[in-house]
């Protein structure tokens, strides 16, 4: 199966993001990923389109995808050109910020860049819960109030 960042839209999308950084005097990046948020078509939606609105300036992740192997671990400095229901890019981001945090203390702050609902702690434990706890019955694990998150910050750059 080819990987997303291959497709040729996608491709299209980071040549035309790398011809405007050229244009602007700037050196483009050698690499890129291309993802969408969440675990349903209207995750990836409302999320993607969070970010590219400037709300969503955050993201939080079980660490232990990564730490297996089955993700690959996220680089500050990175680009990513986040994807829609439909694999179609929506922005580029880059990441400025990565740290793990045990899921009980996951901050406020953190909570209000990620942009969703009503941008408080109490709702991001909520959904967040949730899907962490679905991801956690795929691994086989359960879930704790101490399981690792991976907390990324990024910076839109293109949309």
């Amino acid at each position: 199966m080819m990987d997303d960042k291959h497709k040729p839209a996608i491709l299209e999308y980071w040549r035309s993001y790398v011809k405007s950084l050229t244009k602007e005097g700037g050196s483009p990046p050698a690499e890129h990923q291309a993802w969408s948020f969440g675990n349903t078509p209207e995750m990836a939606d409302q999320l993607g389109e969070l970010v590219r609105e400037g709300i969503k300036t955050t993201t939080s992740s079980l660490a232990w995808w990564y730490e297996q192997g089955i993700e690959p671990y996220p680089e500050v400095g990175e680009y990513s050109i986040i994807l829609d229901s439909s694999s179609r890019p929506m922005c580029i981001v880059q990441t400025i910020e990565l740290s793990v945090h045990a899921f009980n203390e996951v901050g406020e702050g953190h909570a209000y860049l990620e942009g969703e609902g009503d941008r408080s702690l109490r709702y991001w434990r909520a959904v967040h819960w949730k899907f962490f706890s679905e991801e956690c019955r795929e691994l086989d694990w359960e879930p704790y109030e101490q399981m690792p998150v991976l907390c990324e910050r990024f910076k839109l750059v293109y949309s």
